[in-house]
């Protein structure tokens, strides 16, 4: 079992969810399904089940959809989405219903389409972003000096919302080149994670989705994230902090 180190600032809204799973996980290696569902039952009539449930002449999320059943593999990834569906029950439902309905209407191919595309990549690598109109004009302009250096002091109060569980699998092994997909729709104050699942259903619809409506944010210029971030020229690596 690797090691997660859940008061990192990244994993510590997943610690309610992750630490009873992990722990669970840890007592029965080979059955991750069973710690995700004895740990934190989904608040959606859906349940993890193994990966050998899933038959091979049907698509993933075909199969969720029509079974209410999550295959399951024993491994970081698959642990991180089952995370993701514990927190975001609403929203990974209605992620995967837009998925099936795709499927269901083009097919599965090599090809899977701009909806699908969208969809995989909010689910692997989103984050939502409550923040100052000027720090969101910062970061849709990738002004990252006036983001991270300026407005920094914005960041004690702007609210940072991580969905996508390879996000999260990444963030296990943090690296300083992490970035995340924001959804481009500045989220409101909201109090807790059912505030969140519902308002996020409402934003996703498969118009808003097929636009794109993603800005790329370095997580590792966050104030607190990531250790030599507080110097300007911190951000002067390229590779990371790209125009």
């Amino acid at each position: 079992m690797w090691h997660i180190d859940w008061q990192q600032p990244w994993f510590q809204p997943w610690a309610q969810y992750g630490e009873k799973v992990q722990l669970h996980w840890q007592s029965q290696p080979e059955q991750l399904h069973l710690a995700l569902n004895q740990s934190c039952p989904i608040r959606a009539q859906t349940s993890f089940v193994p990966q050998t449930d899933l038959p091979a002449d049907t698509a993933y999320e075909s199969f969720i959809f029509q079974h209410k059943h999550i295959p399951t593999r024993n491994n970081p990834h698959d642990f991180f989405n089952g995370l993701c569906w514990l927190r975001f029950p609403q929203t990974k439902t209605h992620l995967n219903r837009l998925q099936a309905m795709a499927i269901a209407q083009d097919g599965v191919s090599a090809q899977r389409g701009a909806l699908r595309d969208a969809l995989t990549l909010f689910d692997e690598n989103a984050a939502l972003l409550f923040a100052s109109p000027d720090m969101w004009e910062a970061l849709q302009r990738k002004q990252w000096h006036e983001l991270f250096v300026k407005q920094r002091e914005g960041w004690q109060v702007a609210q940072l919302v991580l969905f996508g569980h390879a996000l999260l699998e990444k963030l296990s092994k943090p690296y300083k080149g992490i970035t995340a997909h924001v959804l481009c729709v500045p989220m409101p104050e909201l109090q807790n994670d059912d505030e969140v699942d519902a308002w996020l259903c409402k934003q996703l619809t498969p118009d808003l989705l097929q636009s794109k409506p993603f800005v790329p944010l370095p997580l590792t210029g966050i104030p607190g994230w990531w250790p030599g971030n507080e110097v300007p020229a911190f951000f002067e690596d390229k590779k990371v902090f790209r125009d």
